[in-house]
């Protein structure tokens, strides 16, 4: 019977193959990566490959609150909303192009029909577009929306009681409130 035996690196193969994986990780930062993530592109393969349009940032536009330009920053809120019996209400945020909105919404386990929707910025058309509507006690998830504007939920509350809302929320917008 032959026995098998396993071949020992050399000191020296070792350092070679991890100076090999060292510079083959530097060409694909400089190369990939950086032209990607910071529109940085000395080699100008990045731009040839499409991959500086990953980075680039989109024009600033105007904000819907301010009439400035603004950058929205990443945050997270908790609030409490009360719908009134019989009543219905909006509560909005505003998002960029392509902004993520993650959220989760709860009652008292009361049922409360609701449109979840956003509405173009600068838009006087009235026209809005719906993301999802149903009737539920509770929702959870995320979008992320095709157009800057405002977006939020409608809540209808059908009951003969007041109904209120958790609602928690993160991402890059600007909290609206109540409309």
């Amino acid at each position: 019977m032959s026995e098998i035996t396993h071949p020992i690196q050399s000191t020296k193969t070792l350092i070679k193959a991890l100076i090999i994986a060292i510079v083959i990780a530097i060409i694909l930062f400089i190369t990939l990566v950086l032209p990607a993530e910071y529109n940085i592109d000395p080699t100008g393969i990045g731009q040839r490959l499409g991959l500086t349009i990953l980075a680039a940032a989109p024009p600033a536009e105007n904000s819907a609150l301010s009439g400035e330009s603004s950058t929205i920053t990443f945050r997270e809120d908790e609030t409490t909303i009360i719908v009134p019996a019989n009543k219905g209400l909006e509560y909005k945020f505003h998002l960029e192009q392509y902004g993520n909105l993650i959220y989760e919404w709860s009652t008292d386990n009361t049922a409360l029909y609701f449109d979840l929707h956003g509405e173009p910025e600068g838009d006087s058309t009235g026209y809005f577009e719906s993301f999802a509507t149903a009737t539920n006690s509770e929702m959870k998830g995320s979008i992320t929306v095709p157009f800057a504007g405002s977006h939020g939920w409608y809540w209808r509350n059908s009951s003969d009681d007041d109904v209120t809302i958790s609602l928690k929320t993160q991402g890059n917008y600007e909290v609206l409130g109540l409309r």
